[in-house]
């Protein structure tokens, strides 16, 4: 008998920890889409962006992806994927020069 007693404790026990443990990832889940809620709505009344957006505006800017891209259609003329060769030249800076 004290087997079984212990092994309905036990169940028991886990149940109560596992209640538990779904109350508090709920809660955690309620609260970050209480805040994100609260955040859209400043940045609505505000007419800001948050700063968590514009940071991963940023990121996306200066992605590999969109650097390669970016440089293949820079050159004046250059189609994407062609080899623009171009001689060097020296820049001087005046000012610098005349001090």
């Amino acid at each position: 008998m004290p087997s079984f007693i212990s092994q309905l404790l036990r169940f028991a026990l886990k149940l109560v920890l596992a209640v538990f443990g779904i109350i508090f990832a709920l809660s955690l889940l309620a609260a970050t889409l209480i805040f994100l809620v609260w955040r859209q709505l400043v940045g609505l009344f505000t007419g800001k962006k948050p700063a968590p957006i514009m940071a991963f505006g940023k990121f996306q800017r200066f992605s590999p992806q969109d650097l390669w891209a970016a440089s293949a259609g820079g050159a004046r003329g250059a189609k994407p994927g062609e080899v623009v060769d171009v001689e060097v030249r020296e820049v001087r800076d005046d000012k610098r020069l005349q001090e």
